[in-house]
């Protein structure tokens, strides 16, 4: 065979191999989220900010349906078989064995027999939803509403898990959904943060701060928390410093303030750091009169739950919820409401982690949920409020169809679990996605977490594959290399 045949076979072979191995690293490279955006996305949109007005209003990508979102998030995974999600064959297999599930241990161990749940189902609303008793007046607002019952999560751990829902990531250090959202789009307010957390009145949520925290984000876009019951700390004006005084230092320090700033031009830490000091001192004037509920009508207070004396908690909670209504229309972009706290009185008793004895504790949860949401969707519909105002309902993943081997409850469940939207630009009412018969696994329309902010982020006018921030070389997003926009729900 002549020579220059044989290089020429070695030449093709050789090059095969190049072309080969170069396929399946770009094929890597793109399953890791490493190369730049797909071109028909259009590439990736960081927004400008002015280190020394962060909140400045920015534009959407395209027209967005929501202006704002309140997130209602139930910490301890609440049940969605004992809530939203019917099965009719759980009723009627009760107390037997869940098929195929002889051997399953789940997050606390062995499981026994499918466990119908306590609470009887009716069809609530003109749309006939079937709703459990245990939150007969969010039931009545099934019109208003659209389900996901075919959720999933990536863990079956309380922290990861509300890290996965509020951040997109099971581990700490990920920027908040709130965080992308207020960098992305600002605030039409400058007197108020343009995200605030309200934590449950018995405390924080497992995760803390990680919920609402900005990660690699610049740090003015961590949410500002504080509920009814305890206010930003350190606002009041000291005792002994008349207003005239206050105000005359503060005039005083804007403008030492902008010499120091003419002094260092483009000095982005400089700005920013100016800029939470002038955003504390318009808090100052601001947060009490929105925090301040006096103004709220006897008819508000009572719709509301709020003048319950028997029940505390659900009083609390419901001054909770019409802080969060009070916040948006302020022009606050994203307000974060946590029902129900870390274990502050054991397993169970302070959030929705009902192990041992559901019954009895998901009958004093569900009361405090129930009147004060109910209220705050339909104050917000009375308002005109409901139809630019994304609700969104959450937990960090589901419960098991069966009662635990020993116990009257139900173990984590992230295979298969219900959340749900209002308001904003979504169709209702509406369910997308179903579990299995007995609630156990999502089967049709299985929807990720990934989809979930997906879609949030289409209902605020924003690309979830373009929004982006660079970070340690990678181009990261709240839907990392994931997620698929729910197109079905849109309205």
């Amino acid at each position: 065979m002549p020579a220059a045949e044989q290089h020429s076979r070695r030449a093709f072979f050789g090059d095969l191999a190049t072309g080969l191995g170069s396929i399946a690293v770009t094929h890597l490279l793109q399953g890791d989220g490493l190369l730049a955006a797909d071109s028909s996305d259009g590439g990736s949109i960081r927004p400008q900010v002015d280190p020394g007005n962060p909140f400045a209003a920015r534009d959407s990508h395209f027209d967005a349906a929501a202006k704002n979102v309140i997130v209602i998030f139930c910490s301890g995974a609440c049940s969605h078989i004992d809530t939203f999600d019917y099965k009719p064959e759980l009723i009627r297999r009760h107390g037997q064995a869940m098929p195929g599930a002889d051997d399953l241990l789940t997050f606390q161990g062995q499981q026994g027999n499918l466990t119908k749940s306590p609470w009887a189902f009716k069809p609530r609303g003109e749309c006939g939803k079937m709703v459990s008793d245990l939150v007969p007046q969010l039931g009545d607002l099934t019109d208003d509403i659209c389900f996901l019952h075919g959720m999933t999560s990536k863990t079956n751990t309380h922290g990861p898990g509300e890290n996965f829902m509020s951040t997109g990531f099971t581990l700490d250090g990920f920027p908040s959904i709130g965080a992308w959202v207020s960098y992305a789009l600002g605030s039409d307010n400058n007197n108020l943060p343009a995200y605030v957390a309200i934590p449950d009145p018995r405390g924080t949520p497992q995760s803390s701060v990680n919920n609402w925290g900005p990660g690699f984000l610049p740090a003015a876009f961590q949410g500002t928390d504080f509920n009814a019951t305890n206010p930003i700390r350190n606002l009041a004006r000291p005792e002994g410093i008349s207003q005239q005084t206050d105000k005359a230092t503060r005039d005083f320090l804007r403008r030492l303030n902008e010499r120091h700033q003419e002094r260092y031009p483009g000095d982005t830490e400089l700005a920013a750091r100016i800029s939470s000091y002038q955003l504390a001192a318009r808090m100052q004037l601001s947060v009490p009169g929105v925090s301040d509920l006096a103004s709220e009508s006897e008819h508000v207070l009572k719709m509301y739950g709020a003048d319950d004396a028997e029940n505390s908690l659900k009083s609390s909670f419901a001054k909770n919820c019409i802080l969060a209504r009070r916040l948006v229309e302020k022009g606050v972009r994203f307000v974060q409401l946590f029902n129900g706290a870390y274990q502050t009185g054991g397993e169970g008793v302070s959030n929705w982690d009902g192990h041992k004895v559901l019954e009895q504790q998901y009958s004093k949860h569900g009361p405090v949920l129930d009147q004060p949401v109910a209220a705050l969707l339909k104050d917000l519909k009375q308002r005109g409020m409901l139809k630019d105002t994304l609700v969104v309902w959450c937990t960090e993943f589901g419960r098991m169809p069966t009662f635990q081997k020993g116990a009257s409850g139900r173990d984590h469940n992230p295979a298969g679990f219900t959340c749900w939207l209002a308001g904003g630009g979504v169709k209702t009412p509406f369910q997308y996605g179903a579990t299995d018969e007995f609630g156990y696994k999502a089967v049709e329309n299985v929807t990720t977490v990934y989809d979930f902010h997906a879609t949030i982020l289409r209902l605020l006018g924003l690309h979830h594959k373009r929004l982006t921030f660079y970070h340690n070389g990678l181009e990261r997003r709240l839907t990392d290399v994931h997620g698929h926009v729910i197109e079905d729900v849109l309205a």
